[in-house]
């Protein structure tokens, strides 16, 4: 296999990655919301579930607009964040400290789409793809807001694990 030289096969090596991270998500977030105990939280999940699944179908027509096809690979990056995230519920007991770590694994994963896709959008506009440009953003944009939210959630579920060890 030749290495990779040039803008394109890195942004297709790249939303591949992207790809196979969100379809691992799929699979991940409705075991984060079985084992989450905040009503809001497990809500939280169920509805960024069905958000990732929009945000695969999206992919898909970015790769239609930039007339490319997906690598198979596998995303390790989430492939290990994922695994991290599982051990939560293996680790702690049912209740306010599991979610406080549900949500600390969900960050990590946020903010390492958050860049991925950052640097999705800053090689299609290297590579003139302004029609994935705006989608890739809008994707971003998604993952930036669950982030805030898991930010906002985690005040109210950090306090109630607080008290429960008071």
């Amino acid at each position: 296999m030749s290495k990779v030289d040039n803008l394109h096969d890195l942004f297709v090596m790249e939303i591949s990655d992207i790809y196979n991270a969100e379809k691992q998500l799929t699979k991940a977030l409705p075991k984060m919301a079985k084992h989450a105990t905040d009503a809001k939280l497990k809500a939280g999940f169920e509805n960024h579930l069905a958000e990732t699944e929009d945000q695969i179908s999206k992919l898909e027509e970015v790769a239609k607009l930039c007339d490319i096809k997906f690598k198979s690979v596998t995303c390790e990056a989430m492939k290990g964040l994922v695994k991290e995230g599982g051990e939560a519920w293996e680790e702690f007991e049912k209740g306010a400290v599991l979610d406080c770590a549900l949500i600390i694994a969900a960050q990590k994963v946020e903010h390492y789409e958050i860049s991925g896709y950052g640097s999705l959008c800053a090689l299609a506009e290297k590579l003139d793809y302004a029609d994935a440009i705006k989608i890739l953003r809008e994707i971003q944009e998604q993952e930036v807001a669950t982030d805030e939210k898991l930010t906002e959630l985690s005040k109210t579920i950090n306090q109630k694990a607080y008290k429960a060890a008071a």
